[in-house]
């Protein structure tokens, strides 16, 4: 008699908290070490009393995994192939060989540098982070900390994403230097947008129609926003070229 296979279980999940991050807008969030260096976010849990009992501990740690939601992705379905804009977006790979936001389950993880704990929050338990690459708003659904020992895997190999990460040469012109000076003394925000702008954050189907290698894409004007600011630049030769910079509730 055939042994009758077993229903997949389905599981509700509710978010523990919510992701502040300086990160407004999915398109240009940096997903290289280094990048994101720097950049602080907070983990703001639930007022619940049991929250803060689980946190006991955690603050021995340096680094944490952050289980949480791609909220954003801007689609409810999934293919079992996609683009990798690592590779340029002309070859298909299967889904569960990438880390798109698509997928069956939209969940995803990230290691993050942990800086301090708030346990008498009025919102709540906070958990203050760096090195943060998620978007504003990301519900978590889960923290784990990071154990090297169990965590790190020396002889791993990255598969097809070992390919070098393409970077394009950012000018900055007289205009945004002046922007730049106004409203960051610190330099911090051009730092970043350098950062970001250097991977060319553009969507991969408007890397792909409008390459940068492309002598008609010369002149081609975008914008990003940057830690609240709309960072305007425009393709050139050379890569690309930072025009102006503006306050995001003037614009």
């Amino acid at each position: 008699m055939a042994k009758k296979k077993p229903d997949l279980p389905n599981f509700d999940f509710q978010a523990i908290g919510i992701l502040q991050s300086p990160y407004q807008q999915r398109f240009g969030i940096p997903h290289q070490p280094g990048v994101s260096q720097g950049l602080t976010g907070i983990i703001q849990l639930k007022p619940d009393a049991d929250f803060v009992t689980a946190l006991k501990g955690l603050e021995t740690f340096s680094h944490l995994w952050i289980v949480f939601v791609f909220h954003s992705h801007g689609g409810k379905k999934w293919k079992p192939s996609i683009r990798p804009p690592r590779l340029g977006g002309n070859k298909k790979i299967g889904l569960f060989a990438s880390r798109s936001p698509h997928r069956p389950n939209p969940i995803g993880i990230s290691a993050v540098k942990l800086e301090k704990i708030i346990l008498d929050h009025a919102d709540g338990p906070q958990i203050h982070v760096s090195e943060v690459d998620l978007l504003d708003g990301t519900p978590i659904l889960d923290i784990k900390p990071y154990i090297p020992l169990a965590d790190k895997i020396d002889h791993a190999n990255s598969g097809w994403a070992d390919i070098p990460v393409k970077k394009y040469s950012v000018q900055i012109s007289t205009e945004a230097k002046a922007d730049f000076k106004k409203f960051d003394a610190s330099g911090d925000l051009e730092k970043m947008a350098i950062a970001m702008i250097e991977l060319d954050p553009r969507p991969a189907f408007q890397k792909r129609k409008i390459p940068v290698e492309d002598a008609l894409s010369h002149g081609r004007k975008f914008g990003i926003d940057v830690l609240n600011y709309d960072v305007k630049y425009e393709i050139q030769s050379s890569g690309f070229l930072i025009t102006r910079v503006f306050e995001l509730e003037n614009v």
